[in-house]
């Protein structure tokens, strides 16, 4: 099932994509909820990112051959920073180059989870029960904040339009570890992966972070970005005006931003 979230009329509604159709979803899509009768087209409404995140919570470091181009050891746990809520965005929607680090923008595909209910102190025999699904995600990042700037990660990771989501929720996917995943800038191929890459999978990071903190309803967590990011190469590519990036799982979908 695609869960979409999405505008109509000034309104912002849930709902259930099949083919070009929206079923709209009526009730609570964190607790309790029927498909409804209502059906609108795809191509009526705007398409938002598919959940409005209480918390974003990021793993650094977390594919072997990401951490290998970065020069940098596995680590031994999960390597977990926050990215502000004010940086989601939804597909479509212009990731913009902030005024006050425009010039090594970097970009990173990531498998995102979307928690379904409160979670806490969850065992990993349990952690299915807690996810609602799956979704694309882009962790954009000021690379001059992040490394040298700062040498922290909150404002490089954070500015506005700085957390591509998208473009739906997909609640059936059977191998999140077992993924091809990818990101095309203006068409090239940037990255080429698998989730199968993971030093920490799915269900070790959603368990690792319960213990740490309470993971309320609409949570997400991005899992990390596979090789390819454009820091390490040489030269360095990053983010431009008038860029197209794109970001793509198997067995979810394309998530797709231009640059200004």
């Amino acid at each position: 099932m695609r869960i979409v979230r999405f505008q109509k009329d000034g309104r912002v509604f849930y709902g259930v994509l099949e083919g070009e159709e929206i079923r709209a979803i009526e009730g609570d899509v964190f607790d309790e909820f029927v498909i409804g009768d209502r059906i609108v087209s795809r191509g009526e409404v705007k398409l938002l990112a598919p959940v409005a995140p209480p918390n974003i919570i990021a793993i650094g470091l977390n594919y072997k051959k990401h951490a290998d181009e970065s020069g940098q050891s596995y680590p031994d746990k999960p390597l977990i920073f926050l990215k502000a809520t004010s940086s989601v965005i939804g597909p479509e929607d212009t990731i913009v180059l902030p005024e006050a680090a425009p010039d090594e923008v970097d970009y990173e595909a990531e498998l995102v989870i979307v928690i379904g209910k409160k979670a806490k102190n969850v065992e990993i025999t349990e952690v299915d029960n807690y996810i609602l699904g799956y979704t694309c995600g882009n962790d954009v990042t000021a690379r001059d904040c992040q490394q040298r700037l700062d040498k922290q990660w909150a404002r490089g990771k954070s500015f506005d339009t700085f957390c591509p989501l998208g473009p739906w929720i997909e609640t059936g996917l059977a191998h999140p570890e077992q993924c091809r995943i990818s990101s095309r800038l203006n068409g090239e191929v940037m990255q080429d992966s698998s989730t199968s890459d993971l030093i920490f999978g799915v269900r070790e990071l959603v368990s690792y972070c319960s213990k740490n903190f309470t993971l309320l309803p609409g949570t997400v967590i991005m899992t990390g970005t596979p090789e390819g990011v454009g820091f390490p190469r040489k030269p360095p590519v990053f983010l431009k005006q008038g860029d197209i990036i794109e970001v793509e799982i198997d067995g979810i979908g394309v998530l797709k931003n231009r640059v200004v």
